[in-house]
């Protein structure tokens, strides 16, 4: 179960930018909504703590458990389905065991990474053919079915951007990448230009609305464009180096109150408006070494399993901080994901940091250059 290993292939690297990360979230944080900076602090010494420990368990002994990963992903995501709370908009995403309160959708992401380590591991040879790309296609439905009723969209999204990092790693042929696009791409157009229509059945009315505002901005400038406009005001504010941090000025965007859940979606413009645009390059910056960093154990690992949980990571922190980058700069319309580390959230917190103690195991027991 344990990996003997040598400290010079302990993948410090990658841990020194995951703990500078989540201290600039702390950080951030504290300055968005003060009482929450302990309860996160606490979740990211915990979350150190979870992932050192993680980082010496053999992940292949760990995967071999996959169809019992797989049905406790399963599990947890039906409970929230049948008897979880319900938070804002209406959305049933929260599971409350024993005093505890979490989000099963972000354990998701890196059960379903486990899971298919090994899944398509075990069927490498034959990853190409109708019958397992067809099997798992359907195994990923049923979860991301689950996580886009609750209704969780922007989660279901990040799944399937997901699904898609986890076949390409596991060595999915290229003539069937090109050509699934070639017939996904009209096909998603079609779906987006259905979904926009009023009394669609696709999207909520919420959903529809956002994607209406990120067309037209002014026309809901007062309504769903108004947290964007003003994350955009914020983080134009900070300039080059920042108002400063928890500063007292009264044209501050978060200062006045104009951005709501600033601790969570909009975490990015309260760094651009305090940190500036040096600030906000260095959260990018360490976003992408994150990734990169990611990549390269993926190309070092020891087996196709190992290739997947690293590249798997990778793509989510890259495609997860995309995401609510994207949302922050208004580049991308309103998908309320956390920024991975930094954004308030003890679930997709301690959820990444798990992850990654798998990337460490397998930077650990990477193949040895001769």
């Amino acid at each position: 179960m344990f990996v003997k290993f040598r400290i010079r292939d302990y993948d410090f690297k990658l841990m020194l930018m995951v703990i500078a990360l989540s201290i600039i979230g702390v950080m951030a944080i504290g300055s968005a909504e003060e009482s929450l900076r302990t309860k996160q602090l606490g979740g990211v010494v915990a979350g150190i703590f979870l992932m050192v420990v993680v980082s010496f368990f053999n992940y292949s002994w760990i995967i071999r458990l996959n169809w019992i990963i797989y049905a406790l992903n399963l599990a947890l995501l039906l409970a929230v389905r049948f008897t979880g709370d319900e938070g804002r908009l209406g959305a049933q995403r929260w599971l409350e065991i024993g005093g505890l309160r979490f989000q099963p959708s972000e354990t998701a992401k890196i059960l379903l990474i486990l899971f298919f380590a090994q899944f398509i591991m075990k069927y490498r040879e034959k990853l190409n053919t109708v019958r397992i790309i067809g099997s798992c296609i359907a195994l990923v439905a049923v979860p991301w079915f689950l996580i886009y009723k609750q209704p969780d969209l922007s989660t279901s999204i990040v799944v399937i951007v997901l699904f898609c990092v986890i076949l390409f790693a596991g060595g999915i042929s290229l003539k069937l990448v090109f050509g699934v696009l070639a017939v996904a791409i009209p096909a998603i157009a079609l779906v987006i230009s259905l979904a926009l229509q009023p009394d669609n059945g696709i999207l909520e009315d919420f959903q529809r609305n956002r994607i209406l505002a990120f067309i037209n901005p002014e026309e809901y400038a007062t309504e769903e464009a108004y947290q964007q406009l003003n994350s955009c005001m914020a983080i134009g504010s900070g300039q080059l180096d920042g108002k400063g941090y928890k500063n007292n000025e009264i044209t501050s965007v978060k200062n006045g109150n104009f951005i709501s859940e600033a601790q969570t979606d909009f975490i990015f413009a309260v760094i651009g408006e305090e940190f500036g645009f040096k600030g906000s390059v260095l959260v990018i910056v360490l976003l992408i070494g994150i990734s990169l960093e990611c990549i390269s154990v993926a190309r070092k690992a020891k087996d196709t399993a190992g290739t997947i949980i690293a590249a798997g990571m990778g793509g989510l922190v890259a495609f997860q901080g995309f995401f609510n980058i994207g949302v922050a700069t208004f580049i991308l319309p309103n998908t309320g994901l956390p920024l991975p580390f930094v954004s308030y959230g003890l679930t997709s917190l301690l959820s990444l940091f798990i992850g990654m103690g798998f990337v460490l195991n397998v930077r650990l027991q990477a193949k040895k250059s001769k």
